[in-house]
């Protein structure tokens, strides 16, 4: 029972999400025909095709400029309150900060259009500044979408200005509403949802602190294994039913797969996945595939696979396709499950492709090591024949 609700939650929050989306559809297309249908002088056709064309690439810079300056905000007021840049991700593109330089490497999680992520200050009697970090891309994006609006006011006259101002406006507004008005969207919590996880629980921030912390080690090329055992403590179930201290539940998972412990990690997510807790699509999804690999690799039981790899789970592994730890899932997948070294070749040589520009370096070693260990089980099984 408490699962159904929980799914009809989910596709609530969903639909909210997708009449966001809707909305701004509908008010951008709204603005390009009340420009189109304006009384002028006749036109040749080829300036009518170039206006129409210039209206839609103005929506689709629109999205792309408030994105960025989205990502922008949080980086602003993170570095006035306090936190040191870590990454700055749009789309796929990641600039990331390795020995003192920025690097450009490429990061594809499925349900965000960009990240920025940076390294917290030091916890002061359990307290950090979390609303301006978390809030900053949305209030960024209102003061843009005003600016933008009075623009659009001042400039009724001015052919095809006028409407793309009132686009970058409309654009402003439903980024900023889509973010900072608490949803969870599907695979990921928004920011305004973040700020509600943290306010009033000292727990959901020390989880917060330790997220940021262990993002700022990866990217020093400091694997989970070797960062302190403090910041991995399992937290009870009653308190992953925040999603902050859910995500803690989580690395805690994945450092024992780092450190080898699969029986022991095995059996913390079979755990985290049955109780109900606030954990996020993305991270429940990673956590199956993990649970997979470890079942591959051990018993191997056809069954077990089967029960795992639900329509839910494929959908996810194939927007999530040029994920490291996604890829090595595959790769023991076609190996061990479907027994096609043809296709498992193809997926290896993947991820080989996706790790040349994959930004946290030594995360990778731990995903090479999971690879051999699906190769070794297949060889095993070929000298046993």
């Amino acid at each position: 029972m408490k699962t159904r609700k929980k799914k009809k939650k989910i596709v609530w929050q969903q639909c909210v999400g997708f009449a966001f989306l809707l909305l701004v559809g509908a008010a951008c297309g709204l603005s390009m025909v009340l420009y189109l249908e304006q009384p002028s002088a006749e036109k040749p056709l080829h300036e009518e095709i170039l206006t129409t064309v210039s209206l839609f690439l103005g929506m689709y810079v629109a999205f792309l400029f408030h994105l960025t300056v989205h990502e922008a905000g949080h980086l602003l007021f993170g570095l006035m309150t306090g936190y040191r840049f870590c990454s700055f991700r749009i789309g796929s593109f990641m600039w990331i900060k390795e020995d003192g330089k920025l690097k450009l490497k490429r990061l594809t999680i499925a349900g965000t259009g960009g990240q920025c992520l940076m390294a917290p200050p030091d916890l002061k009697d359990g307290k950090m500044p979390l609303v301006l970090y978390n809030l900053g891309g949305s209030i960024i994006n209102l003061i843009l979408c005003a600016l933008f609006f009075a623009a659009y006011l001042l400039t009724p006259e001015i052919l095809i200005l006028s409407p793309i101002l009132f686009i970058f406006a409309i654009m402003g507004f439903m980024t900023a509403l889509m973010n900072g008005i608490p949803m969870r969207m599907g695979t990921v919590d928004n920011d305004g949802y973040n700020a509600f996880a943290l306010s009033k629980n000292k727990e959901a921030v020390e989880a917060f602190w330790v997220q940021l912390k262990t993002v700022e080690q990866s990217a020093k090329g400091i694997r989970l294994k070797d960062m302190p055992d403090e910041w991995f403590a399992f937290p009870s179930d009653a308190a992953m039913k925040n999603s902050m201290v859910a995500t803690r539940g989580v690395f805690a998972c994945n450092r024992l797969m780092d450190a080898g412990k699969y029986t022991e990690a095995d059996a913390m997510m079979a755990h985290l996945l049955s109780i109900e807790s606030g954990m996020v699509g993305l991270h429940r999804s990673l956590l199956i595939c993990d649970r997979m690999f470890i079942e591959l690799i051990g018993e191997d039981r056809s069954d077990v696979i089967e029960k795992m790899l639900t329509k839910e789970q494929k959908r996810f592994m194939k927007a999530m396709k040029r994920f490291p730890s996604v890829l090595r899932t595959e790769y023991a997948l076609a190996l061990l499950f479907e027994k096609d070294t043809v296709k498992a070749e193809k997926v290896k040589a993947e991820f080989e492709k996706v790790a040349r520009s994959y930004p946290y370096v030594h995360d990778l070693d731990a995903e090479w090591e999971l690879l051999h260990l699906a190769e070794n089980k297949a060889a095993e099984a070929v000298k046993s024949l």
